[in-house]
């Protein structure tokens, strides 16, 4: 059987090439095709790896307007494991939701596994997936955690503690925790500094779309 085709999608262009890489050694078995920031998947793919690094979850996500309407099956990916979070990606139509506490080899699997029909999703006992062993984010080459990326990420797009702690299902404590070690890592102290340096630093979303023209399908 050809590899299975795959789409990455994110708003950062550092994020979704770091899923990309981390499959690469995967590819007789999963090819990514296509790689999109900002934009819809426009190839034809088996699947849509969504990464929520920075963005929407759960039933926010707005799974048609990933895909431009062209019906392909999205997978969640995702530190965030919450049994309700994952159950709303569900019924809103996401064809499985991995965590990022997955291996690259037991990735590979669970999408071989998805597009063969199963649906897969984290065992009811998980919560939060560390996710800092996979991938790459913005900020990572500054000592900054995955976690503490995402925050400080949603800080730069404009988001209130909050609201930061309303998309990212995390407490409000924890979210002022991420932000007095991302600041202390970063060297500010404010958040108008925060914005600041995150603008240098690659924290503003990306518009971007690469797509593997090597690929017949």
């Amino acid at each position: 059987m050809p590899p299975i085709s795959v789409a990455v999608v994110n708003d950062y262009e550092i994020v979704v090439a770091g899923v990309a890489a981390m499959l690469a050694p995967h590819q007789d078995r999963i090819r990514v095709v296509e790689l999109d920031s900002g934009l819809p998947v426009v190839s034809d793919v088996d699947l849509v790896l969504y990464d929520t690094f920075g963005q929407v979850q759960g039933d926010a996500v707005d799974l048609e307007d990933l895909v431009s309407g062209r019906g392909h099956r999205v997978v969640i990916f995702s530190w965030n494991t919450q049994r309700e979070l994952v159950e709303r990606a569900i019924e809103r139509g996401a064809a499985s939701y991995l965590s990022k506490g997955l291996s690259a080899t037991e990735i590979a699997d669970a999408l071989e596994a998805i597009h063969g029909g199963e649906t897969i999703t984290p065992p009811p006992s998980a919560g939060l997936a560390d996710g800092a062993a996979n991938g790459e984010w913005p900020g990572r080459e500054n000592g900054l955690t995955a976690r503490e990326a995402e925050v400080l990420a949603l800080i730069v797009q404009g988001l209130s503690n909050q609201e930061i702690a309303e998309q990212t299902y995390l407490s409000i404590n924890s979210v002022k925790t991420y932000i007095r070690t991302g600041y202390r890592k970063i060297g500010v102290a404010r958040r108008s500094q925060a914005v600041a340096w995150g603008m240098h630093h690659g924290f503003e979303p990306d518009r971007m779309r690469s797509i593997d023209t090597t690929i017949r399908r």
